[in-house]
């Protein structure tokens, strides 16, 4: 692994948060993810199954995370299985995990090799009420290749079909919305990567360079600071490209006179970082690009004052929503006879703001969490508002990512460059 070795207590804690969400004499079963082919024998880069990762730490195809703390086996009450090494296969492939080594990235004393947990599995089973199977369940999830998760579901089924079925993955959906300060504290290595990324690019951008050559930069910086990658395809998006979401070309030169917006992200021990920024390609904002960036400003700036213990994120995107409407009126983007006639499922502000503000952010980039409960400490967020012009061919966003607290929370973004005075002044320094 590219990044330094991670607290094993990270994982151990969430383990102990999981089996204390357990119902009585039940076994959880968790499977790595599949290595999907791709062309001829090629495969794709390999990605954990968040879950397994979230639990364990270990980044190893051909894995499972089995708990049963009613096991009358103490010593089997949690196994990690993992693929046997060998020799001939890590010639072509490289080195897999040895026992040592995964107890102590995971904390798990027990380890496993996959070709024998079979009949022990069997035996675990016959003794247990209950089985926790895992699956993607998330609101957004638009995806339905039958991997693993499911192919593994119907087989258990099809063994013992008269055991009682669990969802693990709405005790996960709650657990893993809320990090631990050990989590945060991962996740605050990934962001300071990012910062210190940005900060390189502010000395970097200049008419003429083209996007692809930016999120080079970004690969560069990234790796140079032990970086797993990117959280996700970067967006480097100058002109009016930045009103398409998910620019991902990244492809044309960028001009003075334009801004550039760049949404990019550092993924570091599996925690993942969510940047965006916007900045003339020249070094100087128009007064017009200004008003509308501090407008934006402005706009990120009363989303994070209400995001607090207590609000439901449907309540909030409603205030921010007002908020919205407030400062596009005062700029002249709409007016009060559109505000007047406007459709309460399609604001009269939403013809410049056509998206979301905040989600939860973590392991996944779009991470596992209540959209319509009370927000609570310990969740982490994005905020990131935008204003998208089409008539002027421009596009604004500005994005953070914040920690829930018990009074509050806390920006950890707060050191990134942000206000048009600073981005100026580093990008003509």
């Amino acid at each position: 692994m590219k990044y330094l070795p991670l607290n094993p207590q990270i994982f151990i804690k969430n383990r102990e948060r999981f089996v204390k969400e357990m119902s009585t004499n039940s076994i959880a079963i968790f499977n790595s993810n599949d290595e999907l082919p791709m062309n001829a024998d090629a495969l794709y880069k390999f990605k954990q199954n968040s879950d397994l990762f979230w639990l364990t730490g270990v980044n190893q195809e051909d894995s499972m995370l089995i708990l049963f703390p009613d096991n009358p086996e103490k010593k089997f009450r949690e196994v990690l299985v993992l693929v046997r090494p060998n020799e001939l296969k890590e010639k072509w492939d490289g080195k897999r995990l040895r026992r040592e080594e995964a107890t102590a990235i995971s904390g798990i004393e027990n380890i496993v090799w996959l070709d024998s947990i079979d009949p022990l599995l069997q035996k675990w089973i016959h003794w247990s009420d209950n089985i926790y199977l895992n699956t993607n369940e998330h609101d957004r999830k638009a995806n339905w290749v039958p991997v693993r998760d499911y192919r593994f579901a119907e087989e258990m089924k099809s063994k013992y079909p008269l055991h009682n079925y669990k969802r693990s993955a709405r005790i996960l959906k709650k657990l893993r919305a809320i990090k631990t300060a050990l989590e945060v504290d991962v996740l605050q290595k990934a962001i300071n990567i990012t910062d210190n990324t940005f900060r390189r690019l502010l000395t970097f951008i200049k008419p003429g360079v083209m996007e692809f050559e930016i999120e080079a930069e970004i690969f560069h910086s990234f790796y140079s600071q032990r970086a797993t990658g990117l959280a996700y395809g970067s967006i480097i998006a100058g002109g009016d490209r930045a009103r398409t979401l998910h620019y991902i070309a990244n492809n044309q030169e960028c001009k003075s006179g334009e801004m550039i917006l760049m949404d990019f992200g550092a993924e570091y021990g599996g925690y993942n970082a969510d940047l965006t920024r916007t900045v003339p390609v020249n070094g100087k904002f128009t007064a017009r690009q200004k008003r509308i960036y501090n407008t934006c400003l402005d706009l990120h700036n009363y989303s994070k004052s209400i995001l607090r213990p207590g609000i439901s994120i449907l309540d909030y995107h409603e205030r921010v929503g007002d908020k919205a409407t407030e400062l596009f009126l005062k700029i002249g983007l709409i007016k009060k006879r559109d505000v007047k006639n406007e459709d309460p499922d399609n604001r009269a502000y939403r013809k410049y703001l056509y998206h979301g503000i905040s989600h939860h952010l973590g392991v996944d980039v779009h991470d596992l969490g209540t959209m319509t409960e009370p927000i609570q400490a310990g969740m982490v967020f994005t905020v990131e508002p935008g204003i998208y012009i089409e008539e002027e061919k421009m596009g604004i966003r500005i994005e953070n990512n914040i920690w829930i607290t018990k009074n509050g929370h806390v920006d950890l973004m707060k050191n990134i460059p942000i206000s048009v005075e600073e981005i100026e002044f580093l990008m003509n320094k």
